[in-house]
């Protein structure tokens, strides 16, 4: 008899969630895998990075109008990739009906009932940025015979595992025990974090369509990590553990949204980036013959140091960079302005902003078509789209909301401003 060898994942549901309140005010009118990531949108990013390992079908656990409308104007029923010494590869896109869901669990349930979805799946959340190996996480799934799967992650902060839930494995890698969002770290078994994405099991898939897990949605308990996973551990299925050894990445808080672009930027090549030109650590993207025009007069700038670009950075398409202007570290969008004198360290522009003469922004992040004055100081700030900051205010820790005017020469410490 010969080896019969399962057909591999091809089809993955990424739980978007709702209002995405944790990365305000970055998403405070868009879906957050519509935010603006590497000069592209996140979701852009999750799928491509799939669709080069083979994932061809993506179901969407929307929730909410502006996560729908978003997802649906931008990416359609499908989506053309273009991948690395692959080409060009078309991958097809589906939405969760327009039925509420209370969990990222229940989004998943409806999607396989809807679609009538009955053999193993992959399962990636909708804020998740992780270099994860399907290949090999499905052959963990396939020899150890689990009823689903977790990737997980070791962490090195103690103060991380508060925020994400916390696996023991057994000697043969099984979880025998799984805290969600220990309230204190010295609570947490390992160091051992769920990432949020899961290979479930044709039997897992029969569970999340039955009546029993029906039951538990009713009363209320309809989350992966809350509750179906210790459901599951507590009923004695097998749950395996796969330990990932690249970057995993939650970009559900500002802050590491920050994070995972920065070092993003570090890490990936200039394909996985779609950059065209490389000059020491400055990745600049476009193609066209007016980007190409762009790039070269960036390097001779530089050259000549009339402007100083540092450290790993990413400049996107149509920008304007005026002289005397430093960057260190940063990720610069599309058609953004940086005027003469300023300064850009560790910070994400989005895209068509305009950071005015001799402004200072530094760990921050700056929403799209926001409009920064003169001599503005920023630190550890999140700007959110379509804000306008006059000449020479202040705002050191805080969180402005969309389409706010923060006056000339206000200074904020530490504030949300609505």
């Amino acid at each position: 008899m010969g080896v019969i060898i399962a057909p591999p994942l091809t089809r993955a549901l990424i739980p978007i969630g709702g209002l995405g309140t944790r990365l305000y005010p970055l998403t405070v009118e868009t879906s957050k895998a519509m935010i603006r990531f590497l000069n592209s949108f996140l979701i852009d990013f999750i799928i491509s990075h799939l669709a080069a390992q083979g994932i061809r079908e993506f179901y969407l656990g929307v929730s909410g109008y502006h996560n729908y409308r978003a997802l649906h104007d931008h990416l359609g029923g499908g989506m053309r990739i273009r991948l690395p010494r692959i080409g060009t590869r078309l991958v097809r896109i589906r939405y969760q009906p327009n039925e509420a869901s209370i969990g990222n669990a229940h989004s998943v349930r409806i999607l396989l009932r809807y679609y009538g979805i009955d053999e193993p799946v992959l399962v990636v959340q909708g804020d998740t940025v992780a270099d994860i190996n399907i290949e090999k996480l499905y052959a963990r799934h396939r020899e150890s015979g689990a009823y689903m799967t977790i990737a997980l992650k070791e962490v090195e902060s103690a103060e991380e595992l508060k925020h994400f839930g916390v696996a023991v494995l057994d000697e043969s890698g099984y979880i025998r025990g799984f805290i969600e969002k220990p309230k204190r770290a010295e609570d947490a078994p390992s160091k051992l974090v769920n990432t949020g994405i899961y290979v479930l099991s044709q039997e897992m898939v029969e569970f999340l369509v039955s009546e029993e897990f029906g039951r538990m949605v009713e009363e209320g308990k309809a989350d992966f990590g809350a509750h179906v996973i210790p459901r599951v551990i507590g009923d004695g299925r097998r749950v395996a553990g796969y330990v990932m050894d690249s970057y995993w990445f939650d970009v559900g808080t500002p802050e590491r949204y920050l994070e995972a672009s920065l070092y993003l930027v570090k890490k990936l090549g200039a394909g996985e980036l779609d950059v065209l030109t490389v000059y020491r650590g400055v990745r600049m993207q476009g193609s066209s013959p007016r980007s190409r025009l762009l790039h070269i007069d960036i390097v001779e700038r530089i050259a000549s140091k009339r402007i100083s670009i540092e450290g790993d950075v990413l400049l996107g398409r149509h920008i304007r960079i005026e002289n005397d202007v430093r960057i260190v570290d940063a990720v610069i969008d599309n058609y953004t302005i940086i005027d003469r004198g300023a300064t850009i360290e560790h910070s994400v522009i989005m895209d068509r902003s305009y950071i005015g003469q001799g402004s200072e922004i530094r760990n921050s992040v700056v929403g799209r078509h926001v409009r920064i004055g003169r001599k503005v100081r920023i630190e550890n700030s999140y700007i959110g789209d379509d804000a306008a900051i006059e000449d020479e205010t202040e705002l050191i820790g805080c969180r402005i909301w969309p389409h706010k005017l923060i006056s000339k020469g206000q200074r904020c410490i530490a504030e949300n401003i609505y």
